[in-house]
């Protein structure tokens, strides 16, 4: 009988070479994170598999699973232990080698497999695994399925029935690669600069953009684990400053910048200016909506709120629903309102047929974006930026906040935010006219302007988003209000990154 997972042993030590190890904290919302060593072991990765491998056969799925890993030192071995616990529970492996999150999910497809598991951190440090997990394509898991993930993996109540078997898939990359560039070419050159961070879309990226008929100018694309320039994360502003500096350098026509994963994209325009996730999602929108007048488009409670009230969208009859934060939840917002397309601020983008398939791929928004300059011959990135009405919104920032607590932190904050509106205070001068509580919470005042605090699905954080439509001055004032309320809770740590 396998051992129960233990949540904490030291390296070095006889127990820690013969127990697995998971800290339960690791079980997120929608996908699985540790840091290696500290919070998880080999073994307790493999008891991961065998969870993985009972949940399969208890929701009747075909025991067939197409698994993949990213470009980390680490990656590979994780991936093994994984691999082990799954066969040790009966399932038939199909193993990709080093892939993108979204060639996983392509596989599912590709190989006609049902179920998914990516051994993956995609932007967390170095330190960070993950697996990125599904038995439904293309949808991924939500709460209910880590949930049982976690009591059947902590209880150790594996169904080990033996008997799974292993293939490996030579020349996977290729499939993908076909799949994604059998199209027509761009009618126009578009020059490119292409940032991978040294992350794992380095491998893939420059290649595909230029097959599709891009001039690409590559920026850290060499596959390098430590990471020797900065995180490759398209929300962080060092990796959007270094893709705006070579942009403004080579005169390229725009900038895209691959997560470690591959699963997002981010954009700096032919001007330098570093165009958030959400403001590139409105130009994508009016771009499809265009194509497909009357859609339906969802997007998360980060975003701008010019889906509501841009008046191209407006015109267009396209519709948008605001939901959850989270490639799960997003994902799986999309498939059950048949929706066009999912935007999320982080730069999941979430394309639905007839233009993908429903799951995150950053290559498929990069082609998506590279056709939407080339169906407009006569605007640069930075004309269809500038088309868009003006906000001023923040990046991501992301203030430090135990596992253990953030939860309750943010309920706290929900609480205080109730509290306020029912008495009829202000925020930073101005009436409260809506909580939107779908996640986390997201407070409205009488002028547009708003804040977001929600926990970090995937981080030891808390997540803070303010946007207005009146001023810049509005933007710091609203940023001021949330943070002085996040203040009063001692737990709340520093940013990551501010205004």
């Amino acid at each position: 009988m396998f051992p129960k997972p233990r949540p904490e042993l030291f390296p070095n030590t006889f127990e820690y070479e013969s127990l697995p190890m998971v800290k339960p904290t690791g079980f997120r919302e929608y996908d699985a994170r540790w840091l290696f060593e500290k919070e998880i072991n080999l073994m307790g990765m493999q008891a991961l598999g065998m969870g993985i491998g009972t949940l399969i056969h208890e929701r009747g799925v075909r025991p067939d699973i197409a698994v993949g890993h990213d470009f980390r030192g680490y990656s590979s071995s994780i991936k093994m232990a994984v691999v082990n616990g799954l066969l040790a529970a009966g399932v038939n492996v199909h193993d990709i080698g080093l892939a993108l999150s979204p060639m996983a999910y392509f596989a599912q497809f590709a190989l006609d497999v049902p179920a998914v598991a990516m051994i993956t951190a995609s932007h967390n440090d170095n330190g960070w695994t993950g697996v990125k997990m599904g038995i439904d394509r293309p949808l991924t898991f939500g709460p209910d399925e880590m949930g049982r993930l976690r009591e059947i993996v902590l209880d150790a109540a594996y169904d080990l029935k033996g008997g799974g078997s292993y293939r490996f898939v030579d020349g996977f990359p290729d499939i993908y690669f076909k799949d994604l560039t059998d199209r027509p070419k761009l009618k126009r050159p578009i020059k490119v600069v292409a940032a991978c961070g040294n992350g794992t879309a380095g491998a893939f990226a420059p290649k595909i953009l230029e097959a599709v008929g891009a001039e690409v100018i590559p920026l850290d694309t060499e596959l390098d684990h430590t990471f020797p320039r900065y995180n490759p994360n398209p929300e962080d502003m060092q990796m959007l400053h270094a893709l705006r500096d070579k942009v403004l350098e080579t005169g390229a026509d725009v900038g895209l910048g691959f997560d470690g994963d591959g699963d997002r994209c981010g954009v700096v325009d032919n001007e330098g200016e570093e165009i958030f996730a959400d403001k590139v999602g409105v130009m994508l929108a009016r771009d499809i909506s265009a194509l497909h007048p009357n859609c339906q488009f969802v997007v998360d409670v980060k975003s701008t709120g010019l889906f509501n009230t841009d008046p191209v969208l407006r015109a267009n009859g396209a519709r948008t629903d605001y939901y959850k934060t989270g490639h799960s939840y997003i994902k799986r917002r999309v498939t059950d309102l048949d929706a066009i397309v999912g935007f999320e601020k982080s730069g999941h983008y979430f394309f639905n047929k007839p233009i993908g398939r429903g799951y995150d791929d950053g290559l498929v928004s990069a082609i998506a974006i590279l056709d939407m300059l080339d169906r407009n011959p006569g605007k640069s990135m930075a004309d269809l930026r500038r088309d868009l009405p003006k906000t001023w919104g923040s990046p991501t920032m992301s203030p430090k906040c135990a596992d253990e607590i953030k939860y309750d932190v943010v309920e706290r904050v929900v609480s205080k935010f109730h509290e306020m509106k029912d008495r009829g205070e202000t925020i930073a001068g101005h009436e409260i006219t809506d909580l939107i509580t779908v996640n986390g919470v997201r407070v409205v005042s009488s002028d547009g302007t708003w804040g977001l605090v929600r926990a970090s699905s995937n981080k030891p954080e808390l997540v803070v988003v303010v946007e207005s439509p009146v001023s810049e001055e509005r933007l710091h004032e609203m940023f001021k209000a949330v943070d002085g309320i996040l203040r009063e809770n001692p737990e709340v740590g520093e940013y990551n990154q501010t205004l």
